[in-house]
């Protein structure tokens, strides 16, 4: 199956997903409080839980050596999106709007649409490369895209939060458990190996079915979300126009000339990595944006018709980028 068409078959099913949230609170299976409670357990419980699992599972000491500035690279993508939103911002007028807006632009979806479109791609080497960016990402997001979400430096009160923060803190354990105890990656097996494993075995599959929550949880919040906004609300703004051109276009784009500028200078990511690398930049906006807006004190509105439109685009964005880039072999 080609490449863009695995693309565009994953993000038709997530956004499916999406539509059921929303009908599910047009019809009042979900109340808005319901929509709160469920985003605080998704930051809180599952997401932390999804983060611990990969960590567990695919860091070992090899990786590490072999793999080590991925991370770095899933930091970076940030970083793009986030001077991506700088500067397109004084073409619009925000007002209250500037911390939402540049967060949503930053914030792709790094891990719930990536994840199964790398794995029908490049299979279990691809699924490690996204889940290492995945830690560079991660400490990102609780750090420079909560401090941005916020309008303000780092503080006292915001660090304190970064080093009590769930997903961080699972993050870190779960690679110093995988690198203490190798025998960590045998507790998915059918048949785990050694008497600690087979005792800690329970332990990882409750885990692992909470962090597998997360993604269709949090496709169903966003939809959710959504399903709460009067129709007026549904109208693009200015301000929507441009986190959908900055976030669809213009990273995807500065991403290529970056990767460009680096390859005249004789460095080159090898292809997985590289290639994995252009589908998040070109991915839409994460959906877990609208629960942190929810949960930092952000636009809620703004970052649920991001997320709703910024998926129904990337429908065509998505797949004709990843066509242009192999076939222009970026």
């Amino acid at each position: 199956m080609a490449g863009w068409l695995v693309v565009l078959l994953k993000i038709v099913a997530m956004f499916l997903v999406i539509m059921a949230g929303w009908l599910a609170r047009r019809r009042d299976f979900i109340t808005g409080e319901t929509t709160v409670t469920l985003s605080k357990f998704i930051v809180g419980l599952a997401m932390p839980a999804l983060v611990f699992i990969s960590m567990l599972t695919t860091v070992t000491p090899a990786t590490i050596g072999q793999d080590w500035y991925l991370p770095l690279i899933g930091a970076g993508l940030i970083i793009v999106g986030l001077s991506v939103g700088w500067a397109v911002m004084p073409f619009f007028r925000l007002g209250d709007l500037r911390p939402t807006f540049l967060f949503l632009i930053a914030i792709a979806n790094w891990v719930y649409l990536p994840l199964p479109i790398v794995d029908a791609l490049y299979g279990i080497e691809g699924v490690r490369v996204v889940l290492l960016f995945n830690v560079g990402a991660q400490l990102m997001l609780w750090t420079v895209g909560v401090w941005t979400l916020r309008g303000g430096k780092p503080d006292r009160e915001s660090i304190t939060e970064v080093l009590t923060n769930a997903g961080i803190i699972a993050a870190a354990v779960g690679i110093l458990l995988a690198l203490l105890f190798p025998v960590m990656h045998t507790l998915g097996d059918a048949q785990p190996a050694g008497t600690f494993a087979l005792v800690a075995a329970p332990f990882y599959q409750a885990i692992k079915m909470i962090g597998d929550l997360t993604i269709p949880l949090a496709l169903v919040v966003t939809g959710a979300q959504l399903g709460g906004l009067r129709f007026s609300e549904h109208r693009p703004t200015p301000a929507l126009y441009g986190v959908l051109g900055a976030r669809l276009l213009l990273a995807p784009l500065a991403l290529a000339a970056i990767f460009i500028g680096f390859a005249a200078l004789g460095w080159r990511l090898p292809e997985i990595p590289r290639l994995v690398s252009y589908i998040i930049i070109a991915m839409p906006v994460a959906i877990s944006c609208s629960i942190f807006t929810e949960r930092f004190g952000g636009d809620t509105s703004l970052a649920a018709r991001a997320v709703f439109y910024s998926t129904l685009l990337s429908i065509v964005t998505v797949p004709a980028i990843f066509f242009l880039v192999q076939k222009a072999g970026l």
